[in-house]
């Protein structure tokens, strides 16, 4: 019995090592594909989109055959029942998912689906360049249409935009995320409308002026020093649309310069710091299997906002970084730290662009394209509506209305990917962030010393014990549970903001 006992040991961690293997092939396609995309936005030749196309169409295809194959459903079947330990069963959990939601796709359509997000990439480009959404509408046209298949072949009984939404959030569902989004939309607009009638003088002026792209990249590469970026693994670029993406080898990130808005540079290289430190801080051992992958969106963006908003946007990081700001640019030996922060948190009352709104307004924002691109897959808005829609609940909403559409339904790059589904994790990310700084602050301490002068090691330490190490470890909700203490909330992002909000604009009842 004993020999037969370890002769099915051995057998089982047979099994997982071929499983694991095959995982680690997968992961490294995937991780290949990521580098040619990084390539494409940020230096390959304008020319070069035929090519890459079909690059990525290969890659896709070959990642999907070695997923869906016969071989990965007999391993998955033959681990099943087997007495795994904890992290090989949330290996075999994910990937389980995985399969059974690409094996319902055809391989053809999740080929046509990356081509034509490949194609799309430089349609989008030049029609924002040419301010022509009519440019970008059939190619949009299609996407949504192969969207609208996709969702079907998983569950053809299901909401086909609760069934995108679950490719970026698997864990959250999506009535959640509806519940977030409102909650936010009619708690923030009372407050945005008591600070626009507020009395409140914030110093808005600080960072006026025309900063130099050369000078403007080095400061940024001085704020990723700050942070605490690991430059071995990692480096900094510029894309038109700022983005970070790699592996716990290799995090990059990318920003933008404009040289009329040197805040909005820091600010932005700020956010992508956060996502690469979360890429950075995963296990290198688990490389090429999900325990060395990101928890998915929210959890992903609730790293970027923190950093960007509860540390970059705070009164103790510009005591720290505003002298290394004055270094590089000495017109700025008049500003205050005060004066910083206050330009740094100024609320916008006609603001178009997502990328460059206030904390407060972002979510507006949010909601806005969450609720078209939710009315585009469910067959209840047309493309060639989008314009004026996107308009109109911009002057709801917002009280501003595009006047292009470059600076209104054009400006984003994620319809060109396909990424439907993708917004709502950015206010579920935000929502988190507060949860959880606020549950490192009860950990460890207020941290506003530390940051005021210049030690982030507290914070950051904190994160890779509760999220960063444990990759895909956990579900959503139990990651967030076993950090924090408590279900995902947006308590702590309002009662952030209203405080914080509520004392620059000295607004009474906040």
């Amino acid at each position: 019995m004993a020999t037969d006992q370890a002769g099915s040991d051995a057998s089982e961690a047979d099994t997982y090592e071929r499983f694991e293997r095959r995982v680690k092939r997968i992961s490294n396609v995937g991780n290949a594909a990521g580098i040619l995309r990084w390539d494409q936005e940020v230096v390959m030749p304008d020319e070069g989109t035929p090519a890459r196309a079909q690059q990525l169409s290969t890659l896709s295809s070959v990642s999907h055959e070695l997923l869906t194959a016969d071989e990965t459903g007999q391993l998955l079947d033959d681990l099943e029942d087997d007495d795994l330990a904890d992290e090989q069963a949330a290996v075999v959990r994910e990937i389980r998912r995985q399969y059974d939601r690409e094996t319902s796709v055809p391989q053809e359509l999740v080929e046509e689906l990356s081509a034509t997000a490949s194609n799309a990439h430089p349609t989008w480009k030049q029609a924002r360049e040419e301010d022509d959404f009519e440019q970008f509408a059939p190619t949009l046209e299609k996407l949504v249409d192969l969207k609208r298949e996709y969702a079907a072949h998983i569950d053809p009984d299901a909401d086909p935009y609760a069934v995108l939404f679950a490719d970026y959030e698997p864990y959250i569902d999506l009535e959640t995320a509806e519940r977030v989004l409102e909650r936010l939309r009619e708690e923030l607009v009372s407050l945005i409308d008591a600070i626009q009638d507020s009395d409140g003088d914030l110093a808005t002026d600080a960072f006026a002026g025309a900063f130099d792209d050369d000078d403007q990249e080095a400061l940024a590469r001085d704020v990723l020093e700050s942070l605490g970026y690991d430059w071995d693994r990692g480096r900094l670029d510029t894309a038109p649309h700022p983005f970070s993406s790699g592996t716990q080898f290799d995090a990059r990130v990318t920003t933008r310069f404009d040289e009329e808005d040197l805040l909005g540079s820091i600010t932005s290289t700020i956010h992508e710091f956060g996502h690469a430190n979360y890429t950075l801080g995963l296990p290198d051992e688990g490389y090429g299997t999900p325990l060395g992958e990101a928890r998915d969106l929210s959890v992903h963006e609730s790293q970027s906002r923190l950093w960007e908003n509860h540390v970059g946007r705070s009164r103790p990081f510009w005591e720290h970084f505003l002298p290394v700001a004055r270094e590089r640019f000495p017109s700025l030996e008049e500003v205050s730290p005060e004066v910083a922060y206050e330009a740094a948190n100024q609320v916008y009352d006609d603001n178009l662009i997502r990328v460059e709104a206030d904390e407060l307004t972002y979510h507006l924002h949010i909601v806005i394209r969450f609720e078209i691109e939710r009315d585009l897959i469910r067959g209840d808005l047309e493309v060639s509506e989008v314009p004026q829609v996107w308009n109109d609940k911009y002057e709801e909403y917002l009280g501003v209305r595009p006047e292009t559409d470059t600076e209104g339904c054009l400006q984003d790059i994620h319809w060109s990917h396909g990424d439907f589904g993708y917004f709502p994790t950015y206010s579920l990310g935000s929502v988190l962030a507060a949860q959880l700084y606020a549950a490192a602050e009860d950990d460890r301490g207020p941290f506003d010393e530390a940051i005021s002068e210049g030690e982030f090691d507290e914070l950051n330490g904190w994160l890779r014990e509760n999220i960063h190490q444990h990759g895909k470890h956990f579900v959503t909700p139990e990651l967030i549970e076993r950090a924090t203490g408590e279900e995902l909330t947006a308590d702590h992002f309002l009662e952030y903001v209203e405080s914080k909000y509520g004392d620059l604009y000295d607004l009474e009842g906040y």
